[in-house]
């Protein structure tokens, strides 16, 4: 038998896929809609992101046993839909929220049953699995538990899941596939360690790993190792969308043993990535099943025969986006996906004229469309003619629904009834704003974005219930400095593209002011916006004490300052709205402090310095 007889030939496909949490019908439909795609491309095996059918993360949806027991019909249902549908000849994996019997890290919300013990007030629990499973001929063929899970971050599977032991393997059309998920390929000496030593031809993996910052430059290093420590070609499924302060990229890639990048799907967009392997099983010297090391291998045939020789198919290797174009796809398409699973039909919010209202309008209706966008105008006594004129002229640009409604005469009704003064009087502009948007937002059924940016949101720099309220944040995790950068981005891809640039270049260049006092600016309360966004960076996403700030060469007045505004200003963020993350640490679920806390830094004595 020649070397060319010898090897085995098969089509994968990767399905990144917009999911929605909670929604089992509507993402085993997703399933069933983009297998079909799968086969009519001609692939044999078609990989799905993790949790697809319960959508990721779940959260405490984890631990209602009735919504594991659906999940799990789920499942059962599609394998068996599939093969009504023409589909059971294709192999798919799909992940799903398992429970199994034994104990899991929480107590299980159940229904009491006929099995229960009279007057039994802690009812069993159960063990609920991060699971993936290969479905063919309408059958559930074998099910794979993930064994690491992910506690850090925006991560709390250790809070609900239980890990698994077992490796499953499958041999379809002669070739040995493996099945992990997500965090697996993180962990040198894992799932892929255990496969390479067991001998497979290829492992399959599906992720929601979230987006932030430069995340995509590691992964291909990272499913490189993974793929020479499995000695196998590996298929990395990525789940594309939004859900609440998450958003995930795509970006799904196919790397063979010897690290050739094979195929790499767009980031943002749902996209089937079809890749033709051929693939030598006579190169794996020993197969080996049982325990090997934390795993035991088990073996499942369910077809020998390979497939009929074809011509490969030319894989498409998506380019790397920009990182600006990066971070504006993932806000547009983070907003987007919040109000469009929400069942909101607009959105609301006020248009300054200043660089934050500019680039949410921007962003909003790049994600919506201009007609469900909404901006209002609300000047003040001390509100600049240019603002008004920014303001206008931003509507204008991107054809946005447009009002403005004075709020002088509001804000003097209330210093008739109540005497306030300095920065009270100065926040009851931004309070009588922040009530009108709410209006609005009732009246209409718009939802209220924030238009505060990180800067603002680490040092309290925002007016509680004013400049603050809103039911989505799409700059929450977005710096100051990093505003302008995009905003002048996306300026100069409108010119790129012969379109009219979307946000005005005054409000780029003017000095960022919240004119609640005459003649006021940013810079009368803080310090310049490249200092303090340097210090958020590393105390806030970076988690630096102050020793480490100084030795990075921050100032230390600046950093004492800065500190101590991010410090007492947790209960404002505590209420503050969601907002789309794409940064190391964004404030939210994936930074949680005490609100009522003593502990502050300080600055380290001469003595503890020179001892550094």
């Amino acid at each position: 038998m020649s070397d060319e007889q010898q090897k085995r030939q098969v089509r994968v496909a990767m399905a990144q896929v917009d999911t929605r949490v909670g929604d089992l019908a509507g993402n085993a439909e997703l399933v069933s809609r983009w297998t079909g795609r799968a086969a009519g491309a001609g692939a044999h095996l078609v990989v799905f992101p993790e949790m697809t059918l319960t959508g990721y993360p779940p959260e405490d949806l984890v631990l209602r046993e009735s919504f594991a027991r659906a999940s799990e019909q789920a499942l059962v249902d599609l394998a068996a839909d599939l093969a009504d549908q023409g589909l059971g000849g294709t192999a798919v994996v799909v992940g799903y929220l398992a429970h199994t019997e034994g104990s899991g890290p929480a107590p299980v919300d159940r229904t009491p049953t006929d099995d229960d013990s009279p007057g039994d007030a802690n009812p069993r629990r159960g063990a609920p699995r991060n699971a993936a499973a290969l479905l063919f001929g309408g059958e559930v063929v074998v099910r794979y538990y993930k064994r690491h899970l992910p506690n850090y971050g925006v991560f709390d599977e250790a809070r609900y899941f239980v890990p698994g032991t077992e490796l499953p393997v499958v041999r379809l059309h002669g070739i040995d596939v493996a099945l992990t998920v997500c965090e697996d390929l993180w962990v040198e000496g894992g799932p892929c360690g255990v496969a390479g030593q067991a001998g497979v031809d290829l492992v399959v993996s599906p992720n929601a790993s979230p987006y932030e910052r430069a995340k995509d430059d590691l992964r291909l290093p990272l499913v490189r190792r993974r793929a020479a420590e499995a000695r196998a070609t590996i298929v990395y499924c990525n789940q594309v969308g939004g859900q609440d302060e998450l958003v995930f990229d795509g970006g799904s890639l196919a790397v063979s043993p010897e690290g050739e990048l094979l195929v790499r799907a767009p980031q943002f967009v749902e996209h089937l990535a079809v890749v033709d392997l051929t693939i030598d099983p006579f190169a794996v010297p020993e197969r080996r099943e049982g325990r090997i090391g934390p795993m035991t291998v088990t073996r499942h045939v369910i077809s020998d025969t390979p497939v009929p020789a074809f011509a490969p198919q030319p894989a498409a290797i998506a380019e790397p986006l920009s990182d600006c174009e990066e971070v504006w796809r993932a806000l547009v398409l983070g907003l987007r996906d919040f109000i469009d699973k929400n069942g909101m039909p607009s959105v609301v919010f006020g248009l300054s004229g200043g660089i934050d209202s500019a680039m949410v309008a921007a962003l909003a209706v790049d994600a919506l469309g201009a007609d469900r966008v909404h901006g209002v105008a609300l000047p003040s006594e001390y509100s600049s003619e240019h603002s008004l004129s920014d303001a206008a002229d931003s509507a204008q640009r991107l054809g946005l629904h447009y009002s403005v409604i004075p709020i002088a005469p509001m804000v003097e009704a209330y210093r008739a009834s109540v005497q306030l003064t300095g920065v009270a009087a100065e926040n009851l502009q931004a309070r009588v704003r922040g009530t009108l948007l709410m209006g609005l937002s009732n009246q209409h059924g718009h939802l209220l974005l924030a238009t505060s940016n990180k800067s603002e949101v680490a040092v309290g720099y925002s007016t509680l219930y004013g400049d603050a309220a809103g039911g989505f944040a799409p700059l929450k995790d977005v710096p100051k400095t990093l505003v302008w950068e995009l905003s002048r981005w996306r300026n100069a891809r409108a010119r790129e593209l012969g379109e009219t640039e979307p946000i005005p270049q005054n409000s780029i260049d003017k000095p960022p002011s919240a004119e609640l006092a005459p003649g006021q600016q940013d810079s009368d309360s803080l310090p310049s916006y490249e200092e303090l966004d340097a210090v958020v960076a590393d105390y806030v996403d970076r988690d630096l004490g102050m020793a480490e700030l100084l030795e990075r060469g921050h100032d230390p007045e600046v950093v004492a300052r800065v500190l101590r505004l991010v410090d007492t200003s947790e209960f404002k963020r505590r209420q503050s709205a969601p907002g789309t993350k794409i940064s190391l640490k964004a404030f939210g679920r994936d930074r949680r402090l005490p609100i009522t806390n003593r502990w502050r830094e300080s600055l380290p004595s001469v003595r503890e310095g020179a001892a550094r």
